[in-house]
């Protein structure tokens, strides 16, 4: 592990139970890591939701996606643009950026490569 992704980890996993994908979109989904969804989904809700806002695989969790989705809309530190980032659809995780540091990631722009097979709209 690179030093960076050390400090990374060592300022994200505690602060916002980042799992560490390597493409982090804390700023677009209210500080919430989608990759805690027991699916991993990128792209949420995945349609599992409970009537009471709760994960249809952990029921006793609430659903990462509810909380991303309300939390997008009601933190004041995000600029507006990056709360209407909530929407946009984003390619499958690319796990070989498992464990790397997404802020490398992003200034190099590995974290908009599209892995193989996925369509490539420019969405990242």
């Amino acid at each position: 592990m690179s030093l960076v992704s050390a400090l990374e980890h060592a300022v994200k996993k505690p602060v916002f139970g980042c799992q560490m994908c390597g493409q982090c979109v804390l700023h677009s989904t209210g500080m919430t890591c989608p990759m805690t969804c027991p699916k991993t989904l990128r792209n949420g809700p995945c349609g599992g939701v409970r009537e009471n806002g709760h994960c249809e695989v952990k029921p006793e969790m609430r659903c990462v996606w509810v909380n991303a989705v309300t939390r997008s809309a009601t933190l004041p530190m995000l600029p507006r643009r990056w709360r209407d980032e909530i929407d946009d659809v984003r390619a499958p995780v690319d796990n070989r950026l498992k464990g790397t540091s997404s802020w490398r990631n992003l200034i190099t722009g590995r974290d908009k490569a599209t892995p193989v097979g996925w369509p490539d709209d420019g969405h990242g």
